[in-house]
């Protein structure tokens, strides 16, 4: 694990009645219009904040790709108290998801983009897997001092990350800022931005 991953033995902290209050998942979930078959993925799974929610809005399958096995295994037990039969658990990074290419139609990155190295990668990655005109929901820290989230140097600038993902093909669909602590940006595959942006 490197020093930018986080401590599954923190888990709990990833569901608290604060963050439900200002990123309630539900109602972020319904920004990307998921439709009753539509195949998600959602990176850096946890405890199944974005997991168990999606699940209920598809039809269609839910991935769950997390590096720790002990979130995985916590968050199959949810899933199977809730009867969810429709998620998939996957146990590797983003810098390497493993599934083929064109497979999902949305993607979530809740906080995890910070722990991705080299973050183009993950980027191509996530851009791999997407169906064309597939969309990814990103949820950041602001790169700025704060009480809780992870140290400054890990985090990911706003611009910076929108500069990057027009730089992978996708084209930005929204940018908003649920707290003054985090950022939110949908991105959705763009063949023609991906083209411009790198002549």
């Amino acid at each position: 694990m490197t020093e930018r991953r986080f401590n599954p033995e923190h888990m709990k902290k990833l569901d608290n009645p604060e963050r439900r209050k200002v990123l309630p998942p539900e109602q972020l979930l319904k920004l990307l219009e998921i439709g009753d078959h539509d195949v998600i993925l959602d990176l850096g799974a946890g405890i199944g904040y974005f997991t168990l929610p999606v699940a209920k809005l598809t039809k269609g399958k839910v991935y769950a790709l997390d590096v720790a096995p002990q979130m995985l295994q916590y968050l199959g037990k949810r899933a199977k108290e809730e009867q969810l039969d429709n998620i998939e658990l996957l146990e590797g990074q983003i810098e390497g998801i493993p599934l083929a290419g064109q497979t999902v139609d949305h993607a979530i990155a809740s906080f995890v983009l910070h722990e991705v190295e080299p973050l183009k990668k993950g980027l191509q990655e996530i851009r791999r897997v997407l169906k064309p005109g597939g969309t990814v929901l990103c949820i950041e820290w602001e790169k700025k001092q704060t009480e809780h989230g992870p140290p400054l140097h890990h985090r990911i600038d706003s611009n910076e990350l929108m500069d990057e993902l027009l730089g992978q093909g996708f084209a930005i669909k929204k940018r908003t800022s649920p707290s003054d602590q985090h950022y939110l940006i949908i991105a959705k595959v763009n063949e023609e931005n991906g083209k411009k942006r790198n002549m």
